[in-house]
C-alpha cells in the first residue's frame, strides 16, 4: 500500500523477542514488505495474494516475473496444488530445507503477476522454523526472495541489509548475520518428473 513508503527508518526486532511474530504478521497485514531469515538466506516478504504489495516488492528489487513462496507444512502445500497422488508422493519428499519445487497451483493461492506462465508457483518449506509459523499464523502465503538489487548479490547481515535498503521496507526480523549461503535447490515439476531448474 502506498501510504507504507516514507522516509522513516525502517522498524527492527530480534528475531528471539515475543513479539516478533505478531509485529512481522500485523506488517504483512498491512501491505507492507519484511525482511525475515531462512534457512538459506534473508528473504523478503509481502502477502502474496495482494497486488500492491508485490509491485512494491518488485519496485524495491528492480525487476519483475514470477516469486517463490514459504508455505507452512506439507499438507498445506497438497491443498494449494493441482498434482496427481503418485506425483505428490514424490514431491513431498523434498519439500524441507532449502529446496524449492514449482508446481501448478489452484486459483486464487497467490496473484496472478507472481505465477510461471503455465500456472506454476515455486514452494517451499524452510528448515528454519520463523517463515512457515509466520505463514501458518497469517493463513495464506507469503513471498520469499533474497534480499537484493536484481544481480548484485544477496545481503545476509542485518546491517548491510538496513544499510542498502534502509526505509524501502517496513521491518526487519533480525536473526544475526546468517551464514553465507546459496539460494535454494530449484525443482519444476514437469511430466511427472522433477526437473533441477537451479542447484
Amino acid at each position: 500500500m502506498e501510504n507504507f513508503k516514507n522516509n522513516m527508518s525502517t522498524n527492527q526486532v530480534l528475531l528471539n523477542s515475543k513479539n516478533a511474530l505478531q509485529a512481522a504478521g500485523n506488517a504483512i497485514l498491512f501491505g507492507g514488505v519484511i525482511v525475515y531469515p531462512t534457512d538459506t538466506l534473508y528473504g523478503f516478504g509481502v502477502d502474496a495474494r495482494n497486488e500492491n504489495a508485490i509491485k512494491r516488492l518488485n519496485a524495491i528489487k528492480g525487476r519483475t516475473g514470477p516469486m517463490s513462496v514459504i508455505a507452512p507444512d506439507v499438507n498445506t502445500v497438497l491443498n494449494w496444488t493441482n498434482i496427481s497422488y503418485q506425483d505428490w508422493e514424490m514431491v513431498k519428499k523434498f519439500l524441507r530445507g532449502p529446496t524449492t519445487i514449482i508446481l501448478p497451483v489452484k486459483k486464487g493461492i497467490v496473484h496472478s503477476s507472481i505465477l510461471g506462465k503455465d500456472g506454476t508457483l515455486g514452494i517451499r518449506i524452510p528448515s528454519h522454523s520463523f517463515g512457515p509459523e509466520l505463514t501458518s499464523k497469517l493463513g495464506f502465503p507469503i513471498t520469499t526472495t533474497s534480499v537484493n538489487k536484481t544481480y548484485e548479490n544477496p545481503l545476509n547481515n542485518p546491517k548491510d541489509i538496513i544499510h542498502k535498503f534502509d526505509g524501502e521496507f517496513d521491518l526487519l526480523i533480525d536473526d544475526g548475520n546468517l551464514p553465507k549461503a546459496k539460494g535454494s535447490t530449484i525443482y519444476k515439476l514437469e511430466k511427472s518428473k522433477l526437473t533441477i531448474i537451479r542447484r
